[in-house]
């Protein structure tokens, strides 16, 4: 089952509650996405970790309700 823009969006506000969030859908298809996160937190973070720290805010969903996500992090 694909996963909307709104509930990708509210998932990451939960976990990201001050960030700027940016999300683009790929194809009509609730699976495929870009997302653009500005958030506080990501400071003195590597890439890396920033990534993470999104997969984790996703609640187990990246691969099975989302297929892909292309991600861009920053922290300001």
């Amino acid at each position: 089952m694909p996963i909307s823009k709104k509930e990708l969006e509210s998932l990451l506000l939960k976990s990201f509650p001050d960030a700027v969030i940016n999300i683009e859908e790929l194809k009509d298809d609730g699976d495929h996405y870009k997302a653009l996160i500005i958030s506080k937190q990501f400071k003195e973070k590597t890439k890396i970790q920033q990534h993470q720290m999104v997969y984790e805010a996703l609640n187990g969903k990246m691969g099975s309700e989302l297929h892909a996500l292309m991600l861009k992090t920053q922290s300001e």
